[in-house]
């Protein structure tokens, strides 16, 4: 009998405790919409309460009104999908900052430039428009051989059509190379007698041997970061530089993203985001990767900063380019281009930028200090060598799985390699908008059928139980993570082929990846990438919901809202 009525006792108090009302209440409540969670446990909710930026609960509405209080404001999604907000695991902030006052050069379907002919008028009229004097260097960002009607990259003599007077260089879409005519390539001090750098290419005409203005990987980015200090010498432009620096950001929210990436921090951008986020100017957490090979001297400074926010900024690890861009025809391979680039014979694979010593020594200095790394690998001769030296650093039992070292793009990537990336324990993160943006170009001059149909092998990844991640690379495209989903999903490409049906993901997948993944991959995933009690209050706001409309559709998605523990960042007008 005692029994009875202890268990009954029991039962009262556990039915007490579940309907007792919260201490706590809500600044804000959710509701009236799809609330897709990421979490596995509860994939949709009602509602969600939200207090001091973080999630009180989420649940059924019911359960959530105990939180509300008449202070509550409710939000009544009115059929809008409510999501995490998305994580950017691999973007340049600083670079699109540095380009925000470049001539854009993109072809479509985010620009105008479809040919070098658009090229050449949009910069002669950017140089009309703004009055520009005769010596005044001119930057042109975002054109793109592989979508313009020539299918080659213009030449110094086509830019010096442009002005003989005006240094002009011109950045390809990819970042890895540009092109710059007679005055720039004086101003820069190449010559006839300029030698490659090493981990770059100077261009020149196959047939008389002369400069063609062409600039790919560590020659290019040299010329850049010359320009930029020739450009600024004398001059306080720290001012303008967070200016442009803050524009990029609310460029990043518009888009969805609650925490942006600068995953290759060079030169002279360090100090920008260090005095931005001294000024409280962050409104989304950033997370930065400062180039290893350009900050080794620097590491000691670095190091106490390793994984630690302070007013939103955090430094996240270190950034290894290991070759350049497939698209660009930079990137290393093991089998030569189905179409060479000019200037190079049958036989072109493209080059690496460090060699495996290097490289081992590098990373070996990183591992041994709990600090992890982005490898940009797009090549597979590059994918080879970064699972060769991480694995030897594994053996060696320097590297352990737990620091989380990232391959970047993994455009080129062979079946073999799923296998041997589980084992090592690295996350690959891949650029899935190629597939659609690139893909007719990858299938017909890049890798040719079998090669393409492989690139970003987002089901074989999630078959063999990998974590993996999307990005977009911006400014490479806008930072538009919802058309790395739709190119996930569907992996069609601008002509509507289908490249590598195999390798197509569900849109939970593929949202996964930019939400609960992106915050593994960056040490976040007990704070944020997901809707649940105790986790920040990032969310983004969506017209529709990506469960259920046709995948299709997906890349026509707009962000409504963006929204910051608890508070607006962004409203669509």
């Amino acid at each position: 009998m005692k029994r009875i009525l202890y268990t009954l006792l029991l039962s009262a108090g556990i039915s007490s405790c579940h309907h007792k009302i919260p201490q706590e209440k809500a600044e804000i409540l959710y509701f009236g919409g799809p609330i897709i969670t990421m979490e596995d446990s509860s994939p949709q909710v009602e509602a969600v309460a939200v207090k001091d930026g973080k999630i009180l609960f989420a649940g059924t509405k019911s359960d959530a009104e105990r939180f509300s209080e008449p202070a509550t404001k409710l939000i009544n999604l009115n059929g809008k999908t409510l999501l995490p907000g998305f994580i950017d695991v691999h973007g340049h902030l600083t670079s699109r900052a540095g380009m925000m006052d470049a001539v854009d050069l993109s072809p479509e379907p985010y620009g105008t430039v479809n040919s070098i002919k658009d090229l050449q008028i949009t910069v002669k009229n950017y140089i009309k428009d703004n009055k520009i004097t005769g010596k005044q260097p001119i930057i042109g960002n975002g054109y793109d051989d592989a979508i313009m009607t020539e299918h080659r990259h213009p030449t110094k003599a086509e830019l010096d059509v442009i002005s003989k007077t005006n240094p002009i260089i011109v950045i390809h879409a990819s970042g890895h190379a540009s092109v710059a005519n007679s005055a720039m390539l004086q101003l820069l001090g190449i010559t006839e007698a300029s030698k490659d750098p090493e981990g770059g290419h100077i261009g020149r005409d196959k047939k008389t041997g002369k400069l063609n203005g062409k600039l790919e990987e560590n020659a290019s980015f040299t010329a850049l970061l010359t320009l930029t200090e020739k450009m600024n010498k004398g001059k306080d432009t720290q001012v303008h530089s967070i200016k442009n620096l803050m524009k990029a950001q609310d460029e990043w929210l518009s888009y969805g993203q609650t925490t942006i990436c600068d995953g290759r921090t060079m030169g002279e951008s360090v100090a920008p985001l260090e005095k931005a986020a001294s000024q409280n100017l962050f409104k989304a957490d950033i997370v930065y990767f400062p180039d290893y090979e350009y900050f080794k001297k620097d590491f000691s400074r670095f190091k106490p900063k390793y994984m630690k926010y302070e007013n939103r900024l955090k430094l996240a690890g270190f950034k290894f380019s290991d070759d350049g861009s497939p698209q660009g025809k930079t990137a290393w391979l093991t089998q030569p281009y189905l179409v060479p680039p000019e200037g190079q014979s049958k036989d072109y694979k493209g080059f690496p930028i460090f060699t495996d010593e290097i490289l081992y020594n590098d990373l070996k200095t990183l591992f041994q200090n709990q600090i992890t790394a982005q490898l940009h690998v797009n090549g597979d001769a590059a994918i080879d060598q970064a699972i060769r030296v991480i694995k030897r650093l594994k053996d060696e039992n320097i590297y352990k799985p737990e620091l989380r070292a990232t391959l970047i793009h993994v455009q080129n990537s062979r079946p073999d390699h799923i296998q041997k990336i589980k084992e090592l324990g690295v996350i690959p993160s891949y650029f899935s908008t190629h597939a659609y943006l690139w893909g007719d170009w990858h299938y017909s001059s890049v890798f040719g059928p079998e090669r393409a149909a492989f690139i970003s092998p987002a089901h074989s990844a999630l078959k063999a139980g990998i974590t993996f991640t999307i990005h977009h690379d911006a400014p490479v495209t806008p930072p538009d993570l919802i058309t790395g989903v739709y190119a996930a999903v569907n992996r069609k490409t601008r002509s509507g082929m289908i490249l590598g049906p195999n390798e197509r993901i569900t849109p939970l997948e593929a949202l996964k990846a930019i939400t609960i993944n992106g915050a593994y991959q960056l040490q976040e995933e007990n704070r944020k990438g997901s809707i649940k009690a105790g986790k920040l209050a990032d969310f983004v706001i969506l017209d529709q919901n990506p469960l259920t409309i046709s995948p299709e559709n997906l890349r026509n998605l707009k962000v409504l809202e963006t929204i910051k523990e608890g508070k607006t960042l962004y409203k669509r007008d």
